[in-house]
């Protein structure tokens, strides 16, 4: 017994792996979020709105692929299509480090993107480990982006510094051809594929969820969200030259401020879950973000006051990255969960691109205090659609493996207080039920659906 509940060898290699795969993958692309509006600049034909076009046509073959890739993944296995999707962000990778023109720089992104495998890695990592392990392996996943975030803004201006933004282009191929070791050489093959819906999107499933208002809502956070820091970073590398902060003082002012808004994002974090105040919480790193981006629209040519906008953007970033995904999980359709977030992610790097194309052109015609208006306007209108959300249910999702499902466990779990959803997913045995822990003891559940006995 002590020997199932333990994570395995084999499943704990799988989730490191399919970790650092995400994670270089992610810090390759945000290393030239800090640096490249400035480090395009000198590229052959640049302009303002090729260079905003350059930083978001990632997002649009992202959000354009990522599902098609997850449906390929059904039908052909997931480590086949992982590995083509790696060679294609590799070659959009080794385009961009040997292009000399900003069409080059467009055209290495945009195959860049073309590898699209993020869902496909989740639904891998799904299929690698046991229900009991999964959401310890989905928080690991997130924890590694998150972590490769950092380190990103921190390096990306030293590689920019000494190899340039070729050198950058050229460390992403790197990691590309390192993910692909990693994923043939710690990643065992997976067991046969069983589509879950609560991991994976499904095609017929996208128009119903495109009328559940508190999914759209959520939708727009995501990409209001990353349209808003990536036309941000259209600006921000232009204004820290123009006030003579060098590459090693930008250095150092990451390194700084994303360091303490991690630490001051924590206590709110455990306070909106633990106090159930996810909403004013939510709202509040919302209202932040759209007060730094005015904030920046007025006074952006004074270092410390753009220090502090710094600080007060990462924190409410942050926190806003760490709540959306939970607050998707808490409200979709258990049956609807896998399409869900595929949903949500497409709405993320659509939102990049919105970001990225929109940004470039508003710099080009407007310069930056456009930027800053044009983000404050996203946050205004991001504002105005979150502050009608219901507070969110607090609910957790649990597993059960091998259950026997019948109609009379699901008559006595839908009339159990505490009980939201339930739903079984027949091919493999595994029944999903959405509980409030303040309720209803999870342990205990358990073990009475294993009893049988729910009276």
């Amino acid at each position: 017994m002590l020997q199932s509940r333990a994570m395995k060898t084999q499943e704990r290699r799988s989730i490191i792996a399919i970790s650092l795969i995400m994670s270089s993958r992610m810090l390759g692309l945000f290393m030239i979020l800090p640096i490249f509006a400035v480090a395009a600049a000198h590229l052959s034909g640049a302009t303002a709105g090729l260079i905003g076009l350059a930083l978001g046509i990632y997002g649009f073959t992202q959000a354009a692929l990522q599902l098609p890739f997850g449906w390929l993944s059904d039908r052909f296995g997931r480590k086949p299509i992982i590995t083509i999707g790696l060679i294609i962000f590799a070659i959009g990778s080794i385009v961009a480090a040997m292009s000399t023109s900003i069409y080059g720089i467009i055209l290495g992104r945009a195959l860049q993107g073309g590898g699209a495998i993020g869902s496909t890695l989740l639904a891998l990592l799904a299929d690698s480990t046991r229900d009991e392990f999964r959401s310890k392996a989905m928080a690991m996943i997130g924890m590694t982006i998150g972590i490769s975030f950092s380190i990103a803004f921190i390096v990306g201006p030293l590689v920019n510094t000494y190899f340039h933004l070729n050198g950058i282009f050229w460390l992403t191929a790197i990691f590309a051809v390192i993910s692909l070791i990693l994923l043939h050489t710690l990643v065992p093959a997976p067991p046969k594929l069983l589509v879950d819906p609560m991991v994976e999107a499904q095609a017929s499933q996208i128009g119903t969820l495109l009328k559940n208002t508190a999914l759209l809502r959520l939708n727009l956070g995501i990409f209001s969200m990353h349209a808003i820091l990536t036309a941000s970073f259209i600006a921000l590398p232009n204004v820290l030259n123009s006030i003579n902060v060098t590459a090693h003082q930008q250095t150092l002012l990451y390194l700084s401020v994303l360091v303490l808004a991690f630490i001051a994002m924590l206590p709110f974090l455990i306070f909106a879950e633990k106090k159930r105040r996810l909403k004013q919480v939510f709202l509040s790193a919302v209202v932040l973000i759209t007060a730094v981006e005015i904030i920046l629209f007025f006074l952006h040519s004074h270092f410390w006051i753009l220090a502090l906008s710094l600080f007060l953007f990462f924190g409410a970033f942050s926190l806003l990255e760490a709540t959306l995904p939970s607050l998707v999980s808490k409200i979709a359709p258990l049956q609807r969960k896998g399409t869900a977030m595929g949903v949500y992610s497409s709405s993320q790097f659509f939102g990049i691109f919105i970001g990225g194309a929109i940004g470039g052109l508003v710099l080009e015609h407007f310069g930056v205090d456009g930027i800053f208006l044009f983000c404050t306007l996203i946050g205004l209108i991001w504002l105005s659609c979150a502050y009608s959300m219901p507070e969110p249910p607090y609910l957790s999702t649990i597993i059960i493996a091998d259950c026997t499902f019948s109609a009379n466990l699901s008559r006595m779990l839908h009339e159990r207080a505490g009980i939201a959803e339930v739903a079984y997913v027949a091919n493999a045995q595994l029944l999903y039920v959405k509980i409030d822990k303040k309720i209803i003891n999870e342990d205990e559940l358990r073990n009475l659906i294993k009893q049988g006995n729910l009276s």
